[in-house]
């Protein structure tokens, strides 16, 4: 494969303005499911994400298809990479968000509602409301139904945990058998770390069933129930995008692509599947166990 010693500038692509048509037509219907969660919301959301699939499939295969024609310099190399790390950082401030929601609520929130500090005359509101974490007993139960119970830390979380640890280390073991062009070794961690990845997956749906139809733990039982599904919810979603990468770079891999010297599309899925590794350990403490 040739390598280029300039600085690559692509030809024109349609792919920009195709994400720019998708992403607002998904935004919006995700709006408006929100707000009026119609027939035609749905519709305009679900016909948004297809165009992005569409787009993701064309554009990342244009970026293959450059790679391996050896249009790309060490330049662009250190663009991509450069570009990875920024993305990571914006998923990391993501999900600070909502880690900051949750010790706001916890430490200030609730036990103001509780009659603590300075504004203690909230609890005027609801007499004889008790302040505990996690939130049973919601100060208003006929609005926020409160739930049965909750997730004990020590069954599927911690084999969950188990689960995507033992992932990180399959992964990784993948990536330095590619630096040494055990092609056989790296399918063989990598489909491991796939199954891992699935049954992760498969054990969370089956925790959220069991939420929902055992304990009426759900998204309206207060603030509790919304924090756990949001971190928790959003934490999945990024561990199936993670599983989709690496099921591409297992492909690839079977396609005959990548080297020992150049692999970065394999090494940018292995930073984000260890990114997912690293939210769940902290999902796992402050949810579950704290």
């Amino acid at each position: 494969m040739a390598e280029n010693q300039t600085y690559y500038v692509p030809e024109q692509s349609k792919w920009p303005i195709v994400a720019t048509v998708g992403l607002g037509l998904m935004m919006y219907g995700l709006a408006s499911i929100m707000v009026f969660d119609t027939t035609g919301s749905w519709i305009t959301f679900w016909i948004g994400s297809a165009i992005m699939v569409y787009m993701l499939f064309g554009w990342f295969g244009s970026v293959i298809r450059e790679s391996r024609e050896g249009l790309y310099s060490p330049q662009m190399d250190r663009s991509f990479r450069w570009g990875m790390s920024w993305f990571i950082f914006s998923e990391v401030m993501f999900f600070a968000a909502f880690f900051g929601a949750l010790f706001y609520t916890r430490v200030f929130a609730l036990p103001w509602l509780g009659g603590e500090g300075d504004r203690g005359s909230s609890n005027m509101l609801w007499e004889g409301f008790q302040a505990t974490w996690p939130l049973i007993n919601t100060p208003d139960p006929q609005t926020y139904p409160a739930p049965e119970g909750t997730i004990g830390p020590w069954g599927l979380p911690l084999i969950n945990t188990i689960l995507l640890v033992t992932s990180s280390f399959t992964v990784t073991v993948a990536h330095h058998a590619l630096k040494e062009n055990h092609r056989k070794k790296v399918k063989t961690w990598l489909t491991a770390t796939i199954a891992l990845a699935l049954v992760f997956v498969c054990v969370q749906g089956y925790e959220y069933v069991h939420a929902y139809r055992d304990l009426n733990l759900t998204l309206g039982s207060g603030i509790y129930g919304s924090t756990f599904f949001m971190l928790t919810g959003f934490h999945g979603a990024h561990v199936i995008l993670g599983t989709v990468m690496l099921i591409i770079m297992l492909i690839r891999i079977n396609k005959g692509h990548f080297t020992a010297d150049n692999h970065f599309g394999f090494e940018a899925s292995a930073w984000y599947w260890h990114f997912v590794d690293v939210v769940w350990l902290g999902l796992f403490v402050f949810v579950y166990v704290i």
